[in-house]
């Protein structure tokens, strides 16, 4: 037996002021044979820690925990409320979407309507991107938005974490789109803000990192002005070669 459990089973025994002699008797064994266990010779078997677990009214899991159990549990509390409260100024439904609170008062909404980003420190850097901006290419003939809602339903019924795997279903778009980018050659109709929020949502959900991760919505003009001077760029080369 572990030494910590034998000590504990010594600690417990004390506390509920029993003898070695009156818990072998409440159990139907020798004083001997709990010696034993407290002195980590021997192990109880299962009956018997049952027995002492209702003895010292506790549950098994509990009887057993040793000093590095309690610790992990102790340290496994403490980062979920770290996380809590990292998460605490997120708000998301299916119908506002997602609305993020950082602790500068800066905001960010991405809903139906575009997205949208007030930052607090710096006016200048204001973004509002409505969705209409977008050029989607008409769906491909491969169904890959079915393929990728069987695994959303196969790994959510797998794992039960249907929120926030969701997030995998802004793969579809984001393949439709890729696909029109390179059959057109034209990036501006790859779905740029799609991928961006792609990789918000998923250090958000999943790493707790909502801020300063909402900072990928300012490359998203950043992003169009360079496709767009590079199709300028290329506009006027191919007039050049024509003329």
């Amino acid at each position: 037996m572990n030494i910590e459990i034998a000590n504990r089973l010594v600690k417990l025994r004390k506390e509920n002021n029993l003898s070695q002699e009156a818990l072998a008797n409440k159990l139907g064994i020798s004083r001997q044979a709990v010696s034993k266990w407290e002195r980590a010779e021997a192990s109880p078997d299962t009956d018997n820690l049952i027995m002492l677990a209702k003895i010292y009214h506790m549950s098994l899991d509990d009887l057993l925990k040793t000093d590095q159990d309690e610790f992990e549990s102790a340290k496994l509390n403490q980062d979920d409320t770290v996380k809590e409260e990292k998460a605490e100024k997120v708000h998301v439904s299916l119908r506002h979407g997602v609305h993020v609170i950082d602790k500068d008062g800066s905001e960010v909404h991405v809903g139906w309507d575009g997205i949208h980003i007030d930052n607090a420190k710096d006016k200048d850097n204001n973004i509002d991107y409505d969705w209409e901006k977008l050029q989607y290419e008409k769906p491909t003939k491969f169904p890959f938005a079915l393929i990728i809602i069987v695994i959303y339903i196969a790994c959510s019924a797998y794992t039960s974490l249907w929120h926030p795997l969701w997030i995998m279903l802004l793969i579809i778009p984001l393949i439709d789109g890729a696909i029109a980018a390179i059959k057109h050659r034209d990036l501006n109709q790859f779905p740029y803000p799609v991928l961006a929020l792609l990789y918000f949502l998923y250090e958000g959900f999943f790493e707790y990192v909502w801020s300063p991760t909402w900072i990928i919505f300012l490359t998203i003009p950043v992003y169009y002005a360079i496709v767009n001077y590079y199709n300028y760029r290329r506009k006027k080369r191919n007039q050049k070669d024509d003329a």
